[in-house]
């Protein structure tokens, strides 16, 4: 119960890695706010925490303030902002990449930090305490050919978390990353380009410990980068990535 009492938004929590941290922050005591997209998927989720449900567009200002209001509503505060959503283009050279892709990687990806942020730091600085916890990837840290604006995208999220640890920590706010490799989630098959037994051998190839990332993985890191636990640390990007980086 290292999140007792404690209260927490997770976006992009209807699937995959934010589910798993989702599931983790319950199961730790925290009340947890599960954020997506897609209004179905964060149901589901939040019926099986006990959790609530809110559809949220992390590219979209009113979305994000919206999101923020209806976690004070339902919780008084919010302790813990985990940014997990994101997206990423499909395998290709990067000039082929479209603008129209590119700005939507971005928005998801970047932008949403500074909305969320934006909506609920003052919050946190008030009460001269929280955590911010964003999900980037080795792709930020050891960027594979072909994905380059995604790999791009989350390098910023790991300068954005060091900063932002920086500026925050007179505060008493906390800010880390964690940079997952790839794992089971809808967004696999994008990264690897097609989900074939040949596809996945290569990926797994370049991982030590022979394996995906799983959604538990990323719950158990995320819940002790969380935790009162970690209280001396922050502007970390912890690789949980079955030695991917190394």
């Amino acid at each position: 119960m290292r999140l007792q009492d404690k209260t927490a938004i997770v976006t992009g929590a209807g699937s995959g890695f934010g589910a798993g941290i989702a599931r983790k922050f319950a199961a730790e005591g925290a009340r947890v706010m599960v954020a997506d997209i897609d209004a179905n998927a964060a149901d589901t989720v939040a019926r099986e925490i006990d959790g609530v449900a809110q559809v949220v567009d992390v590219s979209d200002a009113a979305s994000v303030t919206a999101m923020a209001e209806a976690a004070r509503a339902a919780f008084g505060r919010v302790d813990i902002l985990v940014n997990n959503a994101g997206i990423t283009h499909l395998p290709k050279p990067m000039e082929e990449v479209s603008e129209e892709e590119f700005d939507r990687v971005f928005a998801v990806n970047a932008k949403s930090v500074y909305l969320t942020a934006r909506a609920l730091v003052p919050g946190m600085k008030a009460a001269r305490a929280g955590v911010i916890l964003n999900v980037a990837s080795t792709a930020g840290l050891s960027p594979r050919p072909n994905l380059n604006w995604y790999n791009a995208s989350k390098g910023w999220m790991i300068t954005a978390t060091k900063t932002m640890a920086v500026e925050l920590a007179a505060f008493g706010v906390r800010v880390n990353a964690i940079a997952p490799v790839a794992g089971e989630t809808p967004l696999l098959q994008s990264f690897m380009g097609e989900d074939t037994p040949e596809a996945r051998a290569r990926f797994l190839s370049s991982i030590p410990l022979g394996r995906f990332s799983t959604p538990e993985d990323m719950g158990n890191a995320a819940a002790f980068l969380c935790s009162d636990e970690a209280g001396m640390i922050t502007g970390v990007a912890l690789e949980v990535d079955g030695g991917r980086c190394i």
